[in-house]
């Protein structure tokens, strides 16, 4: 498909939901807003990742694991703090642990829990691909900080109200 568009495919979109005579055409046209700019700022922060091998959902666990403590954490915990189903963390420690960034490691008092682990490796990747990453504007180059900190402010209010987090 060749970029840019001559006309923005969502406000034509909305045009023709309205034409429709449909509801809720501007919430229409502001979820599909938010799934197309997730699209774009995955797509950035992917080949801010590439060097290393990175999707951004294994930079996530490296950047949980670093800002742990001790650089471990029990997988359940992990998936909760990225809201990820039990199998995907295990995937993703999976990978992570192909690439020699992350160990599994046996948790001291609970034979039932596995805790991930941050190697050497991993601690200087992840500082290296965050570099990347800020570089990159984290994905949203075209906002301001203001903008940036009111997005963030309403997609939040969306988050809780869909019971994300305990608000």
């Amino acid at each position: 498909m060749a970029r840019p568009l001559p006309f923005d495919p969502i406000e034509e979109a909305g045009r023709q939901w309205d034409a429709q005579h449909w509801d809720e055409g501007q919430a229409m046209q502001a979820a599909t807003s938010i799934m197309r700019a997730q699209q774009i700022v995955l797509s950035r922060v992917d080949e801010a990742l590439r060097p290393w091998s990175l999707s951004f959902a294994r930079y996530e666990v490296l950047v949980l694991l670093h800002f742990s403590k001790q650089g471990v954490l029990p997988l359940g915990k992990m998936g909760d703090r990225l809201m990820l189903h039990q199998a995907s963390i295990t995937n993703l420690v999976d990978r992570l642990e192909q690439q020699g960034l992350v160990k599994r490691v046996p948790h001291p008092t609970d034979r039932r829990t596995t805790l991930a682990e941050l190697t050497p490796e991993g601690r200087s990747t992840v500082v290296d691909a965050t570099k990347a990453v800020v570089a990159a504007q984290i994905g949203v180059t075209e906002l301001t900080e203001r903008e940036a900190k009111d997005l963030h402010r309403i997609l939040r209010k969306l988050r809780a109200g869909a019971d994300d987090f305990d608000a």
